[in-house]
């Protein structure tokens, strides 16, 4: 529908009310203007505290896992130890600190971290208590899916492997 069609069944309040119409402004406005708006921001900014900054990047990390479990695409860089390695960078926390506030060995943390090894439930399940329900087990969970499905959809030995001990085929494909 063409703007002037709709100005022209509109009154001046509902206009105002209803669109952001453009505004031209000198370089001086323009200048004042982004001023104030850089004023206004570091004004927030000295008014976040240390909580609302953890709380941002934990809701952040959240929303990236969320984003990438749910994408089709695999990522070797978005494993299960690179999430909890960017969790323990959020609470700027050692490893050695962190095994010990979910109570599991320091070895088992860096393990996990590097990728070495596979979490357990147990494991996800102190992840999401730590983190105070805020990133929950669940999503610890997929991750380590996403993994495992990404595996078992590229693993070609273990299909040669398995192939001989498949005695018949369907003679169809869908």
């Amino acid at each position: 529908m063409n703007i002037k069609k709709i100005l022209k069944n509109m009154d001046p309040e509902e206009i105002v009310k209803s669109f952001v119409l453009p505004v031209k402004l000198t370089k001086a406005e323009k200048k004042e203007a982004d001023e104030q708006l850089a004023k206004a921001r570091n004004e927030n900014r000295d008014l976040a505290t240390k909580k609302d900054y953890l709380a941002a990047n934990l809701l952040q990390l959240k929303f990236q896992m969320e984003d990438y479990v749910k994408s089709e695409q695999y990522d070797p860089n978005r494993r299960f130890g690179d999430f909890v390695k960017a969790y323990l960078l959020i609470l700027d926390k050692k490893r050695n600190q962190f095994a010990k506030e979910i109570n599991i060995h320091e070895t088992l943390i860096s393990q996990l971290i590097n990728n070495h090894r596979e979490p357990n439930e147990s494991i996800m399940i102190r992840l999401e208590l730590h983190s105070n329900n805020s990133i929950p087990a669940h999503y610890w969970y997929m991750l380590v899916q996403k993994d495992r499905i990404h595996q078992l959809k590229t693993d070609k030995e273990a299909r040669k492997i398995e192939k001989k001990f498949v005695e018949y085929r369907l003679k169809l494909r869908i």
